[in-house]
């Protein structure tokens, strides 16, 4: 009786563990080039409580480009989006633990969105209707994303083409990492993304403050002035270079908070309720 008691407990562990992190989707598996490459998203459909928006969002979470929090800054916000009838994908995009640098997270990011958008009309969304959201070095990945998708098409370097674009409709960075200069960079991430080579050049490159362009995607950036572990300057830096760009964006800035709140409607934080008000921006700007 204990023994099949302990096996049920374990099932039940797991059937939870599943529902929590979604159907997974191997990214590369038809793709001979890649084919060795474990790349998973994903996917979490709209609570059917909630209906349907016919949009999608894909997730990348942070981890300073070393590895990821996937439960708080993955698995959660695929809830929190379901809740309000998104479909979302949480991207296990490779890192530096693995031995990856740039261009490994681009490719991947890349690659969801070819999918997502290729997939649209059996996942019932609407391909102009396709957002990423990023947390602190996932901030940086889901802004390369919008403004590199043509400058640094990593797919077509793979001999991958597209036949949708690969550009977001939207774009969130949360308490992103931003810059590659010193006075304000996240070292570890930086080291994470450009492994040994940080040249001068290399750090300008990678500093999305510089390479705004002027197609980037709305975006939305949330940060907190006590952030201990991303300097919030970042975010500041980003936004200026947006608004340079007339670009369709909104700074989200709190006293305080920290970093790594992810998307929590904070229990523990009762002075903001961030992702209430990005949702009254996404609907109030027509993107869902």
């Amino acid at each position: 009786m204990k023994k099949t008691l302990f096996f049920l407990l374990i099932f039940t562990a797991g059937t939870m563990l599943s529902a929590k992190s979604g159907k997974p989707i191997r990214i590369w598996e038809d793709v001979p080039s890649m084919e060795k490459t474990k790349t998973v998203m994903y996917m979490h459909e709209p609570d059917k409580n909630a209906g349907n928006r016919n949009a999608a969002v894909i997730i990348c979470p942070g981890g300073s480009y070393h590895h990821l929090g996937l439960y708080n800054e993955g698995y959660k916000t695929a809830e929190w989006f379901s809740s309000k009838g998104v479909m979302s994908f949480t991207l296990r995009y490779r890192t530096a633990e693995g031995g990856n640098h740039y261009p490994a997270m681009l490719e991947d990011l890349q690659r969801a969105i070819q999918i997502v958008r290729e997939k649209a009309s059996e996942y019932e969304i609407d391909p102009g209707k396709v957002g990423i959201i990023g947390y602190s070095a996932g901030g940086h990945l889901v802004t390369m994303g919008g403004a590199f998708y043509q400058s640094h098409n990593e797919l077509k370097k793979l001999g991958i083409e597209t036949e949708v674009s690969l550009r977001p409709d939207f774009v969130i960075p949360v308490y992103p990492v931003v810059s590659m200069q010193d006075s304000i960079a996240h070292k570890w991430s930086r080291k994470s993304l450009l492994g040994k080579n940080q040249t001068q050049e290399r750090k300008d490159e990678f500093s999305m403050e510089m390479q705004i362009p002027s197609d980037m995607p709305p975006t939305y950036v949330v940060v907190c002035r006590d952030d201990n572990v991303v300097d919030y300057r970042n975010s500041l830096e980003l936004y200026k270079a947006l608004e340079n760009q007339n670009i369709n964006a909104h700074l989200e800035l709190y006293e305080w908070g920290k970093h790594g709140f992810g998307m929590l409607n904070n229990s523990f934080m009762k002075s903001f309720h961030w992702n209430d008000t990005l949702w009254n921006w996404l609907i109030q700007n027509n993107l869902l």
